[in-house]
């Protein structure tokens, strides 16, 4: 419940701007989301991409802590491959990472934890702690067209095997956001 108040200054704050601005100390905390897979070079940082851009479209973007890492150290420091890059580009979505692995703090921080595929889901079963927040999830469970495996483009020689992961991620993204309105 509101106190007096905070009433009286979200009532100043719709009376003077014309719409309703919430006050930082009154909104509630935000949700987040890890996306992970095996370097977070292609499919994590689509997944993340993809995540941040439909939350922008919708307005929702400020409610939500969107990041993406790997189960493994290889890329750690790097940018995400060049051609997820150039397919979030070619889908006018302007996004910049730094490839890093997840923490144990991970688990305790983030809301839900996306793997990309079962063995990710397998290693991110086996480095949660007991006792961590996180729900863990296997982001194709979301898609309405039931491709539970996000491809992994990573061996493809062209741009393909990206934009079917970019599609997926869409799918898959939007029907999570839409469970959570």
């Amino acid at each position: 419940m509101r106190t007096a108040s905070e009433s009286a200054t979200l009532y100043l704050a719709y009376t003077v701007f014309g719409e309703f601005v919430k006050n930082s100390n009154m909104s509630q905390t935000k949700k987040s989301v890890l996306f992970i897979c095996l370097g977070n070079i292609c499919r994590s940082p689509i997944a993340e991409a993809v995540f941040r851009h439909i939350l922008e479209e919708k307005g929702l973007l400020h409610e939500w802590e969107v990041d993406s890492a790997a189960l493994g150290s290889w890329h750690v420091g790097g940018r995400p491959d060049r051609r997820a890059t150039k397919i979030l580009r070619n889908h006018d979505i302007d996004f910049s990472h730094r490839v890093r692995q997840i923490t144990e703090d991970d688990f305790k921080h983030f809301d839900f934890i996306f793997g990309m595929d079962e063995n990710n889901m397998r290693g991110l079963n086996d480095q949660k702690l007991p006792g961590s927040k996180s729900k863990l999830i296997l982001l194709g469970s979301c898609d309405p067209q039931g491709e539970r495996i996000i491809r992994d483009p990573y061996y493809d020689d062209n741009d393909a095997g990206f934009e079917k992961c970019y599609q997926q991620c869409v799918r898959s993204c939007t029907a999570f956001i839409e469970s959570q309105l």
